[in-house]
């Protein structure tokens, strides 16, 4: 059905409230990969440094297929770009999770978490697309309810992690990879329904440097490096969080429990942190977000009890809500409309290639080096970046006070 202005309220309406569904739905996939995934990739590793090899190979698929979905999506429309990702990566993937389970082929597992990362590499669009189907003064609205999407599954994801396992009692842990079958039909029936209108890049026609020129930029290279170290560490830490937990003999109740406050932790802060920067300034978010990563792997290095695991866990996730939306909001300042997807383009190829490395390092790490040297490594990256954020707030000081 086109989209005219007799129909545009109703439709914007349910065009967005049906993107945040889908985006909840997918988080639940995300979420339940993240808790359970490392879990499962040490029972069939021919070695447990290989553990985490299945969430690597995850954020690999969605490192892969980022660009290649913006621009299937940019011919051929958002709805067959996601029905694309939902089906080829949501459904298969999920599928064939469960038979790698049921076969005991830690490589079939892998290959089936790599279609879940290029599930998750179409999904990444799901927020821009509520914003291309709302009318300006909506933005906001939409963004929200896209970010509750997160907050709910919080909930639903470890739970769908720890109280499905043996929903397939032929193939032991295959019950949520099953459930991640099932909302990918789910989403694709939903998104049947999708009807949004073709959109291009705004000021594309228009003159834009080169990416040498964008790339040089003091904020530019901050903003990355920002990005990519935070979310570099939140994965490291939270993907070998079910595995330390388990080797200290947790149940996997508890674990799921602490995954949940983690995604609390990630999600909730994103209702105001936008508030937080207008107010004091995105220097001291940024260096706030450090901070709290710093207690954070000190809280977690300190001991292994249950309070130890929430403390930690939260904080990560805050510490890298300050840190990922400063830094997001850090690019926004250096590039031009013309300039932004290849802007935006460049700075998700870094962060998801850092994601990869410290996903596959934190099962080998965590081997290695144990829980709590594990998250004491953590603080080189994390010292590298405070230590440039200073440099940084100290270079635009000197450069706003007059002559």
């Amino acid at each position: 059905m086109p989209i005219t202005p007799a129909n545009t309220f109703p439709r914007e309406r349910f065009n967005f409230a049906l993107l945040a569904i889908v985006q909840s739905l997918f988080n639940i996939t995300a979420i339940t990969v993240m808790t359970l995934s490392g879990l499962v990739g040490r029972e069939l590793a021919p070695d447990s440094m290989l553990a985490t090899l299945p969430i690597s190979a995850m954020m690999l698929g969605t490192l892969i297929s980022t660009l290649p979905a913006s621009l299937f999506m940019q011919r051929f429309g958002r709805r067959s770009g996601f029905l694309l990702g939902a089906g080829l990566g949501g459904f298969l993937g999920g599928a064939l999770s469960v038979l790698a389970i049921a076969n005991a082929s830690f490589w079939l597992f892998c290959f089936a978490s790599l279609l879940l990362g290029i599930y998750q590499g179409f999904a990444m669009y799901y927020r821009f697309a509520a914003v291309d189907v709302v009318r300006p003064q909506w933005h906001s609205r939409a963004i929200s309810l896209v970010l509750a999407g997160g907050v709910i599954a919080a909930f639903l994801g470890p739970w769908n992690a720890s109280a499905t396992l043996d929903w397939l009692p032929a193939a032991p842990n295959a019950g949520p990879y099953a459930v991640i079958t099932v909302l990918a039909v789910l989403v694709m029936l939903l998104l049947s329904m999708l009807r949004v209108p073709p959109s291009r890049e705004p000021g594309a026609d228009l003159p834009h440097r080169p990416l040498r020129v964008i790339t040089a930029q003091l904020d530019f290279r901050v903003a990355v490096l920002v990005s990519a170290v935070a979310y570099a560490v939140m994965i490291m830490l939270m993907s070998a969080t079910p595995l330390g937990m388990r080797a200290a003999g947790f149940p996997m109740s508890d674990i799921a429990f602490i995954m949940q406050w983690h995604v609390l932790g990630m999600f909730v802060p994103s209702f105001f942190t936008g508030f937080l920067i207008t107010r004091f300034g995105l220097g001291k978010i940024l260096l706030a977000g450090c901070m709290l990563l710093v207690i954070s792997v000190l809280t977690a290095a300190a001991g292994q009890t249950l309070s130890h695991y929430w403390l930690a866990l939260v904080l990560l996730g805050v510490g890298w809500n300050f840190l990922f939306v400063g830094g997001s909001d850090l690019l926004t300042l250096t590039y031009t409309p013309a300039e932004r997807g290849v802007s935006q383009g460049v700075n998700d190829l870094i962060v998801y290639a850092m994601v990869v490395t410290s996903s596959l390092l934190s099962g080998v790490l965590v081997h290695y080096l144990g829980w709590s040297l594990l998250n004491l490594s953590a603080l080189v990256p994390i010292t590298l970046t405070l230590t440039v954020i200073l440099w940084w707030l100290q270079r635009r000081r000197l450069q706003s006070t007059p002559a």
